[in-house]
């Protein structure tokens, strides 16, 4: 008899899930970007140079309280999602 494997319960969302990588525009102060691959191939060249500032695990949460969901369905259809902090008042 074959045991079942530990993450049996993983949802699809869960399995699914990627590791996401941060970028900096060098080109535009504030405007930072996801990707799925480290080298950056998909950014806008309107705003290189890109700069990897860091990554998110699979299983992390993206900064700022963003949405992973929205960031990775972004990446699937447009092979990034762009972001800006909005100016402190």
């Amino acid at each position: 008899m074959l045991a079942e494997p530990a993450n049996s319960n993983a949802t699809t969302e869960q399995a699914a899930a990627m590791r996401i990588f941060i970028f900096k525009s060098e080109a535009r102060p504030g405007l930072h970007a996801f990707s799925a691959d480290l080298d950056g191939s998909r950014l806008p060249k309107q705003f290189r140079p890109w700069r990897a500032v860091g990554a998110i695990a699979p299983d992390g949460n993206p900064p700022h309280e963003l949405s992973r969901e929205v960031i990775e369905q972004a990446i699937r259809t447009q092979g990034f999602q762009l972001w800006r902090m909005s100016k402190k008042a």
